[in-house]
């Protein structure tokens, strides 16, 4: 799906024009895009977080001649899928996780030595 496609959808299902489903689909994506190179943090419950990464600088090798390079730090922006968004693209992976954890879960807690009588 692009953007566009997306705008459409967005206009069927709001019974808006494309127009404003448009301007609507922009205004999401300049908060997303300014608060993130401001270094914040969009999170969207059940979708995912968007956020700002620092990459360090680092030594590289050109692969044509074998010269060692210095690449350097980089802030670029990264997406976190929520628990939901992971679950509706592959739900085997999250039963399994969540049968995983579920052992864990409904073990008792180890119990405690009875203290020794004192003499």
């Amino acid at each position: 799906m692009n953007k566009g496609e997306l705008i459409q959808h967005l206009a069927t299902q709001h019974e808006l024009s494309k127009a404003e489903a448009g301007r609507i689909l922009d205004t999401l994506l300049d908060v997303v895009v300014t608060t993130v190179k401001k270094g914040g943090t969009v999170t969207l419950p059940g979708f995912g977080t968007f956020k700002q990464h620092a990459r360090a600088a680092r030594n590289g090798v050109n692969p044509s001649t074998g010269a060692k390079i210095k690449i350097a730090a980089a802030k670029l922006p990264k997406f976190t899928p929520g628990a939901t968004f992971k679950a509706a693209v592959d739900p085997k992976a999250a039963a399994k996780k969540a049968a995983a954890k579920a052992p864990a879960a409904t073990k008792k807690a180890p119990a405690k030595k009875a203290a020794k009588a004192k003499k």
